[in-house]
């Protein structure tokens, strides 16, 4: 990789950081300044894809259910509502976005803002109607994500932090994080968990591994593939697929004109430029993070697709 090319690429960009490890290996590692290397900073929604780690972890760890189990075995409640498909929505549902809950994340109904401004964030995600049958529709929402942090709380009998410490955060050797709370304590499941990039780049890494780190088998390595899986696809604007709170999607590596072959990939993905992008074929992980400093008004557009995948795939071609 092209490094001084990619350097001269990203300075227009501002980025808080950038980080590549090949193979285990940092390659590449670009800070705006040197404090940002030990300092923690929100990660906003990649926090859903920490919290899918979570519910992988609980699974193999008989914890929680299989993913089939439905809503109604964590909120009995549900069987009394007038909407009997509420009560059958499975785990695999929510971690796909797939639920069906009448929700606008921005905009429209602003689901999101409301949530946070009630008294209970579970009661109000679970009160909304269902706007399609449960499987057949993504909708972003963190509300899901929400749920899924509150049933972490049922099957673990610990909050989703001290879960996270014991489980992901201590074997990966993550000293320093702060993970925001809901009104009734849960730790929020889509966003607020602030980490420093090397540890979103072991995260990466780890995923990489499937689930393996230092010869210790964090993470059932069936359940990585199944969650990195596209299960469904994207609603516009957004490209690609999403799996269990994973982004996915592709690129084309060509020479000469001529498509030799398709790169895929799965990411995490927060609002404002934090990113976790893992290319399994190329054994690569990809850490992107930004804070809107200085002019920079808006997050950066497709840094990886635009700048960083071309150079990586270069060195395949």
């Amino acid at each position: 990789m092209n490094k001084s090319q990619l350097s001269a690429a990203l300075a227009p960009q501002n980025l808080r950081s950038c980080l590549i490890s090949r193979e285990g290996r940092l390659i590449y590692e670009h800070y705006r300044e040197p404090h940002i290397v030990t300092q923690i900073a929100k990660i906003n929604s990649c926090t859903k894809s920490i919290l899918s780690a979570l519910i992988c972890i609980a699974i193999g760890q008989g914890l929680l259910p299989q993913p089939s189990a439905p809503l109604s075995q964590f909120y009995p409640q549900l069987q009394l509502d007038a909407d009997k498909r509420k009560a059958a929505i499975t785990l695999e549902q929510l971690l796909t976005m797939s639920a069906g809950f009448n929700w606008t994340e921005f905009g429209g109904q602003n689901s999101f803002p409301r949530m946070t401004r009630s008294e209970n964030w579970t009661d109000f995600v679970l009160q909304q109607k269902l706007s399609h049958k449960p499987g057949e529709h993504m909708e972003y929402n963190s509300g899901v994500s929400q749920l899924l942090s509150a049933i972490l709380v049922q099957g673990t009998g610990m909050p989703t932090a001290r879960f996270a410490e014991l489980h992901l955060f201590e074997p990966l050797g993550i000293e320093q994080y702060e993970w925001e709370q809901d009104p009734q304590g849960i730790h929020t499941g889509g966003f607020g968990l602030r980490l420093r990039p090397s540890d979103l780049l072991k995260f990466g890494q780890l995923y990489l591994q499937q689930g393996n780190w230092a010869d210790w088998q964090l993470i059932p390595a069936e359940l990585i593939t199944r969650s990195t899986q596209t299960a469904m696809q994207a609603e516009a604007p957004r490209r690609g697929g999403y799996g269990w709170h994973w982004w996915t999607d592709s690129f084309a590596m060509t020479a000469g004109g001529t498509t030799e072959s398709v790169l895929h990939y799965y990411y995490a993905r927060g609002y404002g430029g934090q990113f976790v992008y893992v290319l399994p074929a190329l054994e690569i992980v990809v850490v992107l993070t930004q804070d809107h400093q200085g002019k920079q008004k808006k997050p950066p557009v497709d840094v990886f697709r635009e700048w960083i995948a071309p150079l990586l795939v270069e060195e395949v071609l």
